[in-house]
């Protein structure tokens, strides 16, 4: 068998504080560990609407970078409080403006994997499979993998 040299796998994980984002984590860092990647963790944010006198307006900026680090805070919080910090790998957090599905399937451009829970904090408790993970699933460029949480 030819010698061919080895990249280090990047492992793309989407963590919105659920139970199966949690677990999504968590597969992603085993993952990682076995392999020697690293782990990419994202969280998406996006900016609340007012309603003005010219129909909806997007916050001030001030408010985006408000927005921006406390999903950040958040993300970096729960990434500590599941798989400890420091984590057992190369792990790298980060939230980006935009809907969960476009963010997650723009870092997994170029990634070896994308990990996502099988439902998020959306309001249809009852699906099997959330929208982000079904349109990850559809969409990615990159083997996905769908991490149930375990509770269920």
């Amino acid at each position: 068998m030819a010698d061919r040299k080895q990249s280090a796998e990047r492992v793309v994980v989407g963590v919105d504080g659920s139970d199966s984002s949690k677990q999504a984590l968590r597969w992603a860092v085993r993952q990682a560990g076995l392999t020697g990647g690293t782990v990419e963790a994202l969280t998406a944010w996006d900016l609340p609407q007012f309603h003005g006198a010219l129909g909806w307006l997007p916050p001030s900026s001030s408010d985006e970078a408000a927005i921006k680090a406390r999903a950040h805070s958040s993300l970096v919080q729960v990434v500590g409080e599941t798989v400890g910090d420091p984590p057992p790998v190369d792990l790298r957090t980060e939230a980006r403006y935009g809907t969960a599905a476009d963010v997650l399937l723009t870092a997994a451009h170029g990634a070896s994997l994308l990990v996502v829970g099988s439902r998020g904090l959306g309001g249809f408790s009852g699906l099997l499979l959330g929208s982000v993970a079904q349109h990850c699933v559809q969409q990615a460029s990159c083997p996905v993998v769908v991490v149930r949480d375990e509770g269920r």
